[in-house]
């Protein structure tokens, strides 16, 4: 009977200590860490604070707008000409456009005339790495400066291309590598190779080689590209 009654005993002190021991520690519950999604500007930038870049001059870049984003974006050139372009981020990695050029609207240009709109597409497949560049591929129909004469635009539209990112040697020094077919009843291929330099987020400097097929087609083109507020910019392109 003693023997019963030691053990209650033990099991009651054992049952007592636990409980002192609960009281006493500290509850401490799993960290739940808030996944916080990173800024989004171009790579290679200083502040992280731009939209990346998805065109050059002509030319594109594989970086597309973000998921639900938009852009609009105005060029204008010679006899009053204005030439628009609108753009939306419908998937992640997939853009959709259009554009209209309008010639004569500026100015006193008494034949105004208003060009059919074309479709942009984009489609940026592979982000890239520390060693790959980002790819991308898209078409784009709109040419410019259109020759009444012959009913076509003197600077064919891109057509369908293929272009590659890469930032390369200093920070904020991208190569945009390009090729591109902008008839499918020719079948002729042309290259571009465009350069970017971010400088600090406020400004850019903008080289072009573009319509690479021969020598004597091919275009340089060059640009300074100032951001205003992060999500406006002006060109000054020649």
């Amino acid at each position: 009977m003693r023997y019963r009654i030691a053990r209650i005993s033990a099991a009651l002190v054992l049952l007592l200590s636990s409980a002192a021991r609960a009281e006493n520690a500290t509850v401490s519950s799993p960290k739940i860490r808030a996944k916080i999604r990173p800024p989004v500007h171009a790579a290679g930038s200083g502040d992280g604070v731009l939209q990346p870049d998805t065109d050059v001059i002509d030319a594109p870049t594989a970086a597309a707008l973000d998921y639900r984003g938009y852009s609009a974006r105005s060029r204008f050139y010679s006899s009053g000409g204005i030439l628009e372009y609108l753009s939306f981020g419908v998937y992640p990695g997939v853009n959709i456009g259009a554009s209209a050029a309008v010639d004569g609207p500026i100015g006193d240009e008494k034949n105004v005339r208003m060009r059919a709109p074309t479709a942009q597409v984009k489609y940026r497949f592979y982000e890239g790495d520390s060693d790959f560049p980002s790819l991308a591929m898209g078409y784009d129909g709109q040419g410019y400066r259109y020759n009444s004469s012959d009913k076509r635009f003197n600077q064919r539209q891109r057509g369908f291309y293929m272009i590659a990112t890469k930032e390369v040697g200093v920070s904020g020094f991208q190569i945009h590598p390009s090729f591109n077919i902008s008839d499918f009843d020719t079948n002729g291929i042309f290259g571009c190779l465009p350069l970017t330099l971010n400088i600090r987020d406020k400004a850019a400097v903008l080289l072009e080689w573009d319509n690479l097929n021969n020598w004597s087609d091919s275009r340089f083109n060059a640009a300074l590209r100032a951001y205003l507020p992060p999500n406006f910019h002006v060109d000054f392109a020649v």
